[in-house]
C-alpha cells in the first residue's frame, strides 16, 4: 500500500444529530438530502486507499445515525484501512458495540466536564451514556481519546473550570484513554444561540494556562493535547522543554488550513473539518488525489499557508510562526481569512511599544 501525504483523512459522514448540545452546529439537524449514498461512500473509501491514507476518521454530526455506517466500516477494513469514529456514546447500544468490536474501530468519546456540567451542555443523561461507552471501550482495548470542547453555559458560567478539566483527565487515566483533547470552540454556524457558547479571550487565556499547569501535574498520564493554535504561544512562554519536538510531532492545535482537507457529507473537500465556506472539489467528479493536487497548486490556499500574509494583530505577533490563529475563526468573525483570530487575548510586543 502506497504512503500518501495524509496519514488520516477525516470524513464527516453526516451533519445530522439527534442531540441538542449548546455548542454544536449539528444540534438537532436532519439528514442532508445530498449526503453520500452507500455506493458513493464505498467509492470514497476506494479513493482514500488509492490516495495512500492509512486511517479514515469518521465524524459527524452523530456518526452512529448513519444506518449503513458499519457496512461502510466493514468495507474500510476489507480494503486494508483502519477506522476511527467520534461519538458522545448516547447511541452506543449492543448492536453498535458488537460492530465496533468486530471491525476493530477506535472510538473517541466526547465529554465536556463533570456530570452536572456535561449534562447541561449535552442534555440530561449524556454523562452516564458517555461513561457506559468509555467503560465498554476500555475493556475491549478500543478506547482512543476523550474529547472536551470549550463552551459557555451562560454569560457567567462555562466548562472552563479546574473541576471539570480534572474530572475528564481522571476518567482518561482510570480507563486508559490515549489522550484528552481539549478543543477550542470553532464557529461554523450563524446560529446566534450556538455562538454564545464561544468563551471570551480572557477565559481562553486562563483555560490554556491552566491546562499547561495540569500537563505538569499529570505528567503525560494521560497526555493532554489542545486543539487551539495559541496554546503553542503559551507553551513557548511557559518554557516547555523539548518544545520543537512537541510542536512538530504531537500538538494538534496548529492551524492546518490549506495544508489538510476533510470530506464533507456530500463529498465536497473542505480545508478543515469546521470550514464549509471553501469547497474545492467533490469526490463524485474528481479523485481525492486530484483534489489534493489542486489544493497544493491553488494560489488562494498557497497565500493562506504563508503567514507573512496575515493581517491585523496576528500579522504583527512575534509568535505568528508557531500560532497565527485559526483561519476559520478569523474568517467567520471578521470576514477576512487573513485577519486576526479574535479569541486570542495576547497583545504583540510591537503594539505595546507604540
Amino acid at each position: 500500500m502506497k504512503k500518501g501525504p495524509l496519514f488520516i483523512l477525516p470524513w464527516r459522514c453526516t451533519f445530522s444529530c439527534n442531540s441538542n448540545c449548546l455548542h454544536c452546529a449539528s444540534a438537532c439537524m436532519p439528514v442532508a438530502k445530498n449526503e453520500l449514498k452507500t455506493n458513493e461512500a464505498v467509492q470514497l473509501i476506494d479513493q482514500i486507499q488509492d490516495f495512500g491514507a492509512s486511517w479514515v476518521g469518521i465524524t459527524g454530526g452523530e456518526a452512529l445515525l448513519r444506518e449503513d455506517l458499519f457496512k461502510i466500516i466493514s468495507y474500510i477494513k476489507k480494503v486494508g484501512l483502519k477506522a476511527s469514529i467520534i461519538t458522545d456514546g448516547h447511541l452506543f447500544n449492543g448492536k453498535n458495540y458488537e460492530e465496533i468490536i468486530r471491525n476493530e474501530v477506535w472510538v473517541s468519546i466526547s465529554i465536556d466536564g463533570a456530570q452536572k456540567t456535561n449534562d447541561i451542555i449535552r442534555g440530561k443523561g449524556a454523562y452516564a451514556s458517555s461513561i457506559t461507552a468509555i467503560e465498554k471501550l476500555s475493556k475491549s482495548g478500543l478506547l482512543n481519546c476523550l474529547v472536551y470542547t470549550f463552551a459557555n453555559i451562560d454569560k457567567n458560567h462555562s466548562n472552563l473550570t479546574v473541576r471539570d478539566f480534572t474530572n475528564v483527565l481522571d476518567l482518561a487515566k482510570e480507563y486508559g484513554a490515549r489522550w484528552v483533547i481539549y478543543h477550542g470552540f470553532i464557529p461554523y454556524s450563524k446560529n446566534i444561540e450556538k455562538l454564545k457558547a464561544d468563551p471570551d479571550p480572557t477565559r481562553y487565556e486562563w483555560a490554556l494556562n491552566k491546562l499547561y499547569d495540569l500537563s505538569l501535574i499529570y505528567k503525560d498520564k494521560p497526555k493532554i493535547n489542545v486543539y487551539c493554535p495559541f496554546y503553542a504561544r503559551i507553551a513557548k512562554q511557559r518554557g516547555m522543554s523539548d518544545f520543537d519536538n512537541w510542536y512538530n510531532n504531537f500538538f494538534l492545535g496548529r492551524c492546518f488550513f490549506g495544508k489538510f482537507m476533510s470530506i464533507a457529507e456530500n463529498g465536497d473537500a473542505i480545508p478543515c473539518s469546521y470550514n464549509d465556506i471553501h469547497r474545492f472539489g467533490n469526490i463524485k467528479q474528481k479523485s481525492i488525489t486530484s483534489i489534493w493536487d489542486d489544493l497544493q497548486n491553488s494560489s488562494f490556499f498557497t497565500a493562506v499557508r504563508d503567514k507573512t500574509n496575515l493581517r491585523g494583530k496576528c500579522g504583527l505577533c512575534e509568535y505568528k510562526n508557531i500560532c497565527g490563529g485559526c483561519r476559520t475563526a478569523a474568517e467567520f468573525y471578521t470576514g477576512d481569512v487573513f485577519g486576526s483570530d479574535p479569541r486570542c487575548a495576547y497583545i504583540p510586543k510591537i503594539l505595546l511599544e507604540d
